[in-house]
C-alpha cells in the first residue's frame, strides 16, 4: 500500500484572499517578517497498490477531474 499527496495551490496569479487576509492579522498576533501568505488545500490518497506510474498517473487523472478546479488551481502530486 502506497499513500501520494495531492497539494493544489490557486495559480499565482488568481487573488487569495485567505493569503491576504492571514498575512495581515500575523502582526497583531506577534508574529514578524512574514510577506505573504497562500492558502491550499492537501489530500493524501492511499492506493492499493504499489506508487508506480501507472498509479500515479491515475491520481494525476483524479486531482485534474475533482480535486482541482485547473482553471484557478495548480497540483501537484508526490509519493509520501
Amino acid at each position: 500500500m502506497a499513500r501520494v499527496v495531492v497539494d493544489v495551490m490557486l495559480k499565482p496569479e488568481i487573488l487569495d484572499p485567505q493569503g491576504q487576509a492571514i498575512v495581515r492579522k500575523l502582526p497583531q498576533l506577534g508574529f514578524e517578517g512574514v510577506a505573504a501568505v497562500r492558502q491550499g488545500k492537501r489530500f493524501e490518497v492511499e492506493l492499493d497498490g504499489p506508487a508506480d506510474e501507472a498509479a500515479l498517473e491515475q491520481v494525476r487523472k483524479i486531482a485534474e477531474t475533482l480535486l482541482a478546479n485547473t482553471v484557478i488551481e495548480d497540483f501537484e502530486v508526490r509519493v509520501l
